[in-house]
């Protein structure tokens, strides 16, 4: 019987300074809630959460950069077209074949041109 509990005694001594280095370098049951990383759960997603939040700007910065600028450019497509003139529709008229030369110059010359 003695045997026995010497062969746990000397185990559990032999493991000791195992445990004790474990522990005073941060590995075993508080691994990382020891007094030297208490905040190590804590602030690793919150570092990835803000390095992703800087890799999707500088991607959408870039693209800005690349891409083509707006700035001082007017877009044509939301502008109305000029209005025309009456000589304009006129003449459009006459080429369409809507009125023929004699109307056409008679027209012109009350529209004054």
């Amino acid at each position: 019987m003695i045997r026995r509990y010497g062969f746990i005694l000397a185990a559990a001594f032999a493991l000791a300074p195992a445990t004790a280095f474990a522990q005073r370098n941060g590995y075993g049951p508080n691994m990382m809630w020891s007094d030297n990383w208490g905040y190590g759960m804590f602030l690793g997603p919150v570092f990835l959460i803000l390095i992703l939040i800087a890799a999707f700007a500088a991607v959408i910065l870039l693209v800005r950069w690349i891409g083509p600028s707006s700035h001082g450019q007017i877009h044509h497509h939301h502008l109305s077209p000029p209005p025309k003139m009456p000589l304009d529709i006129l003449k459009e008229r006459f080429a369409r074949g809507e009125i023929d030369k004699d109307e056409f110059e008679e027209r012109r010359k009350i529209l004054g041109d």
